[in-house]
């Protein structure tokens, strides 16, 4: 069947090994760390112990060293590079205290604000306080007020039964 106008590259397909060729190890994909370790494994059992832990610690320094690109020819070094400190358990100042990025300096201190206005407005110190127990105030003496006229005008409409029915 036709493609259309455009036809595939054959070099654009995908191969997906499939779990029984992984296992049987049949597979068409290169396997190239394995060749690695496998030289690296043969090479040690090859040499004497005594040297290949000199080649070791000889190897583990090359490798710290190996720079990329230009970075092997030309030393640079970077004045804004944050070198990481390795602090151990026994230097560990405990009674140092650390210091606060401004955010949480300025939200420490927004906190005790507000739980210090808390305190007067609960005590009645504040402004508002003030005005909220004054209108507290207000509504109370009206309530008082109302509460006493329902009990007159009651008293008065019974006053009135009472005189009809004589």
């Amino acid at each position: 069947m036709g493609r259309g106008k455009f036809k595939g590259k054959p070099t654009g397909r995908r191969n997906f090994s499939t779990p029984e060729e992984m296992a049987a190890g049949t597979s068409s994909r290169p396997r190239t760390f394995k060749k690695e370790e496998a030289e690296y494994d043969e090479r040690e059992e090859n040499e004497d112990p005594e040297e290949s832990e000199e080649e070791s610690e000889e190897e583990n320094e090359d490798d710290s060293t190996k720079k990329k690109g230009t970075e092997g020819i030309i030393k640079i070094e970077n004045p804004n590079l944050v070198k990481p400190k390795n602090v151990k358990a026994k230097e560990v100042d405990l009674g140092k205290t650390t210091e606060l990025s401004r955010r949480e300096r300025e939200e420490l201190e927004k906190q005790k604000a507000h739980e210090r206005y808390m305190r007067l407005q609960e005590q009645g110190k504040t402004e508002q306080a003030r005005k909220d127990l004054e209108r507290l105030a207000l509504i109370r003496q009206q309530r008082a007020e109302a509460a006493k006229k329902r009990e007159e005008e009651k008293a008065a409409k019974e006053q009135k039964k009472t005189e009809a029915r004589k």
